[in-house]
């Protein structure tokens, strides 16, 4: 998180329900609580913590491990489209191919 004191914030809970992960604020408050969820690597349990724009957030839902980046804030808990303008998801897809990386290279005898 920046020192920045005019850089926009709101609290954890509340911007995971706007940006719909989560059907309620109490949903959210208590995934944060049971320590589930890390904001820039660090975890936190405390549902007021302040993000805004810039701050990554992990955490595991639905089965699926998200790695986001806060874009916005929002101001209400709008459709899907709007919410999903709050975040860039930095994880892959599911299914998605795997990049794959050259196996090592062999010992050199010499």
């Amino acid at each position: 998180m920046s020192d920045d004191p005019a850089r926009e914030t709101i609290r954890l809970d509340k911007w995971l329900f706007q940006a719909r992960f989560l059907k309620s604020r109490g949903l959210a408050a208590d995934l944060i609580q049971d320590g589930k969820i890390r904001v820039n690597g660090q975890p936190t349990d405390k549902p007021a913590r302040a993000v805004g724009a810039g701050d990554v957030l992990t955490f595991a839902l639905h089965g699926r491990v998200r790695v986001l980046r806060i874009l916005g804030l929002g101001d209400r808990r709008g459709p899907a489209p709007e919410a999903q303008g709050l975040y860039e998801d930095l994880a892959p897809e599911p299914g998605a191919p795997a990049a794959r990386q050259a196996p090592p290279a062999a010992p050199s005898l010499e």
